[in-house]
C-alpha cells in the first residue's frame, strides 16, 4: 500500500511522557477507512499508540482484572513492532477499540508462541501469516457496529499485507476445568476444532488434568461430559464466533493464560476460504 499523510484524530491524548520504548512510534502499514461516524485506522503517531495501549489497560486490566499498572498502559515487549488498528468515534474523538497486528513481513517473533508450539504452522504453512490479539472495545460500543468495523479494518490490512493465513489466541473467560472440558467437547462436536498441526501448549501453559482426561476420553469415549453441549455456546466471545463462521479452526487443547484468569485456543483461519464471504461482506 503506498504511503498517505494521514490526518491525526487522537487530539485527546497528547500527554507529555517522559523518553520512553513509546517514542517514534509509526505504522508498518497504513490503513484508513471513514465509515459514518468512525475513522478505522492504523496507529501512526506515539499519541495513537498509546491510546491503544490506554484502552487495553482500562479494559483488560481495570475492568477485567480489577488492577492498574502505573504506566497506565498496557503493554509488552511485542507491542513496539505491531500495528495497531484503531476504531475511533469522530464524534468524541475517542479510541473505542483496538487490534494487535503482527504480520510475518516484518516480525520472526510471535506472542503466540509463548504460550503454544506453532512451528507447524509458521514453517509449515505457506504465505504470508498475520498474527491477532490483544482485541479490546470501550464498554459502551460492545455491539454488532464495532464488531464489524474491526472485520473491515482487519480485511483491509489483509489485503494490504497479501495475508495467507490469519492466527492468534482466542481468549474465553473461565478457569474452571469442567467448563472447560465442556466448551472443548462443544467445539469438538461443532466441527471447529482440528489437531492437523500439531498445535500444544507450552508447559505452563498447559490446564491441569486435561491432557491426561482426554486420553481417558479416547480409550472410553462414554467418560466425556454427556450434559447438553450448547449450554458451552454462550461462553464464546463475539469476535471468536465471528471467526468460527468464516470457517476459522482452533487447534488442539487450550492454554492457561493464570495472569489474565482465561483459557486461550489458538485459532487459525486461511483467509482464501473467507475470500468470497468478506468480498460480499465489504462490497469488494
Amino acid at each position: 500500500m503506498p504511503e498517505m499523510t494521514l490526518p491525526n484524530p487522537i487530539g485527546m491524548f497528547r500527554i507529555r511522557f517522559r523518553k520512553s520504548r513509546l517514542r517514534d512510534f509509526r505504522a508498518h502499514i497504513n490503513i484508513y477507512l471513514e465509515k459514518r461516524n468512525y475513522i478505522v485506522k492504523t496507529a501512526d503517531s506515539n499519541e495513537e499508540f498509546r491510546a491503544a495501549l490506554k484502552l487495553r489497560h482500562e479494559v483488560f486490566l481495570e475492568e477485567l482484572l480489577k488492577r492498574t499498572n502505573k504506566s497506565g498502559f498496557d503493554i509488552d515487549r511485542f507491542d513496539k513492532t505491531c500495528d495497531h488498528l484503531l476504531i475511533i468515534d469522530k464524534n468524541k474523538d475517542l479510541v473505542i477499540g483496538t487490534y494487535r497486528l503482527q504480520s510475518s513481513l516484518h516480525t520472526k517473533r510471535w506472542y503466540t508462541a509463548t504460550e503454544f508450539h506453532i512451528k507447524n504452522i509458521i514453517k509449515g504453512l505457506p504465505g504470508n501469516k498475520l498474527e491477532l490479539g490483544r482485541a479490546c472495545v470501550h464498554k459502551d460500543y460492545r455491539n454488532g457496529v464495532t464488531l464489524a468495523l474491526l472485520w473491515e479494518g482487519i480485511h483491509a490490512y489483509i489485503q494490504a499485507s497479501q495475508t495467507h493465513y490469519l492466527f492468534g489466541c482466542s481468549s474465553i473467560k473461565t478457569m474452571d476445568k469442567d467448563e472447560i472440558k465442556g466448551i472443548y467437547h462443544y467445539l469438538k462436536s461443532e466441527g471447529h476444532l482440528t489437531h492437523d498441526h500439531r498445535v500444544r501448549p507450552k508447559g505452563k501453559f498447559r490446564v491441569p488434568g486435561l491432557a491426561s482426561y482426554l486420553k481417558r476420553v479416547r480409550r472410553k469415549p462414554h467418560l466425556a461430559k454427556n450434559d447438553d453441549l450448547h449450554v458451552h455456546k454462550t461462553a464464546i466471545p463475539p469476535l471468536l464466533k465471528s471467526y468460527l463462521k468464516v470457517g476459522a479452526k482452533v487447534c488442539g487443547v487450550p492454554a492457561l493464560d493464570r495472569d489474565f484468569r482465561c483459557i486461550d485456543f489458538l485459532t487459525l483461519l486461511k483467509v482464501q476460504d473467507i475470500g468470497d464471504k468478506c468480498n460480499r461482506k465489504f462490497g469488494q
